[in-house]
C-alpha cells in the first residue's frame, strides 16, 4: 500500500513539472518534469519510479494536460517532443539501478563517501542522456531535421539547464535515497 501511494505521489509531482516553466525563444520551455523523473527512480527504484512516470504517460495520453503544451497520445507517437517523453520512462529505470548500486555500495562501504556523490551523479548524467538521445532521435524524425540541427533546437539550449537540475538532484537523491529506503521496505 505504501508503494502504491509514494507512486501516485510521484506521478503527480511529475505532472505538475509541467507547470514550473522557464520560457525559451525556441517555443519548448525549460521544464524539471525530466528532473521529477528521474527523482522517482532514485527514490522508488526502477520499478516503482518508472511506474510513476507510466502513470504521468497514461494520464497525459487520455488527454489530461500535463505534458507540456499539448496533451494525448498523439504528443507521444507524432509529436516533436514524444522522444523526450518516452525517455523520462528510460530515465527513471537508469536512475533506479543506480540508486540499487549505491544503496549495496552504502552498505559495504561506508567510508567511500566520495564515491557515493559519483555513483548518483554518474545516474543523473546517464539517465538525462537517456531523455535527450530519445527525443533527439524523435525530434529530428518527426521534424524531418538532419540530427544536427534537430541537436541544435531540441538539445543544446536545454543543457545549462540540464546542469543545474543535475546540481540539485544528485544532494536530493543522496540524501533521501536512504530515507526512502526505510519507508518502501
Amino acid at each position: 500500500m505504501k508503494k502504491a501511494v509514494y507512486l501516485s505521489l510521484f506521478s503527480a509531482f511529475i505532472c505538475v513539472g509541467a507547470f514550473i516553466q522557464i520560457p525559451l525563444p525556441l517555443g519548448v520551455p525549460v521544464v524539471i518534469q525530466d528532473m521529477m523523473a528521474i527523482l522517482a527512480g532514485f527514490l522508488l527504484g526502477p520499478i516503482y519510479g518508472s511506474l510513476s512516470v507510466l502513470v504521468f504517460l497514461i494520464l497525459g495520453s487520455i488527454g489530461l494536460p500535463v505534458f507540456t503544451g499539448k496533451a494525448g497520445i498523439q504528443v507521444i507517437f507524432q509529436g516533436l517532443t514524444g522522444g523526450f517523453l518516452v525517455g523520462y520512462l528510460v530515465a527513471a529505470i537508469i536512475a533506479g539501478f543506480f540508486a540499487l548500486i549505491c544503496e549495496k555500495f552504502q552498505k559495504s562501504q561506508k567510508q567511500k563517501e566520495a564515491l557515493l556523490w559519483i555513483f548518483y551523479t554518474l545516474g543523473a548524467i546517464f539517465a538525462f542522456t537517456a531523455i535527450f538521445l530519445l527525443g533527439l532521435f524523435q525530434f529530428s524524425k518527426v521534424g524531418n531535421l538532419p540530427l544536427g540541427k534537430a541537436f541544435v533546437a531540441s538539445v543544446l539550449p536545454y543543457l545549462p539547464a540540464t546542469v543545474l537540475k543535475i546540481l540539485v538532484l544528485v544532494p536530493l537523491a543522496k540524501r533521501f535515497c536512504p530515507i526512502m529506503k526505510n519507508y518502501l521496505y
